[in-house]
């Protein structure tokens, strides 16, 4: 479960609060920490819900690489929030499980297929500073998934770290989103990219 905020949680109050707080149990099963804390700023909070629901909406790229793309910088960057909570939406889309499991130590996993792989090395090489991404990478990518998904994948991960980065600053932890559905805990990193 969460620990301390970084910056406290404030109160979710009002009309608006009540919808969201609705929607989150409705939709999740709680009211994950994260909203209080970005209820701070109501307009950024609501800005990057917009641009989360606009991504899921996404459909050139395959489901599952882009879920593993998003987990792959969640465990580089160190959010255990966005982890838990891309685990229990991976599990919700009727992904696969096992390999979603594998994603914080992925180099050493046999479950990934080549194509799984390059996909979770370009989400790291975009996710290190100074990004690493080669032009093969890109030239691999592109035979494989085409433009249109490329595009697609590229800003999935940089949404990704649109995301991670301000929960990890933040000091934003696991809502035990996965255990609550009963799943057990995912693989920790046993390699870290320099």
């Amino acid at each position: 479960m969460p620990g301390t905020t970084r910056l406290p949680a404030a109160e979710i109050t009002g009309f608006k609060g009540a919808l969201i707080k609705r929607f989150a149990k409705k939709n999740l099963g709680q009211v994950p920490s994260s909203l209080g804390v970005y209820w701070h700023n109501k307009p950024v909070l609501m800005g990057m819900a917009g641009a989360g629901a606009k991504v899921k909406k996404w459909d050139a790229c395959d489901e599952q690489l882009k879920s593993f793309a998003h987990m792959a910088v969640a465990a580089l960057v160190g959010c255990s929030w966005c982890l838990d909570f891309n685990y229990f939406e991976a599990h919700n889309q009727n992904l696969d499980m096992d390999k979603a499991r594998e994603i914080p130590r992925w180099r050493e996993s046999a479950v990934f297929s080549p194509l799984e792989r390059e996909v979770l090395a370009y989400a790291e090489a975009m996710t290190v500073t100074e990004p690493v991404v080669t032009d093969e990478m890109v030239a691999s990518l592109r035979r494989q998934l085409g433009e249109a998904a490329l595009v697609e994948l590229t800003a999935v991960i940089g949404f990704a770290n649109f995301t991670t980065r301000p929960n990890v600053a933040l000091g934003i932890e696991s809502d035990g989103f996965a255990a609550a559905c009963g799943l057990r805990p995912m693989a920790r990193p046993t390699v870290v990219v320099s």
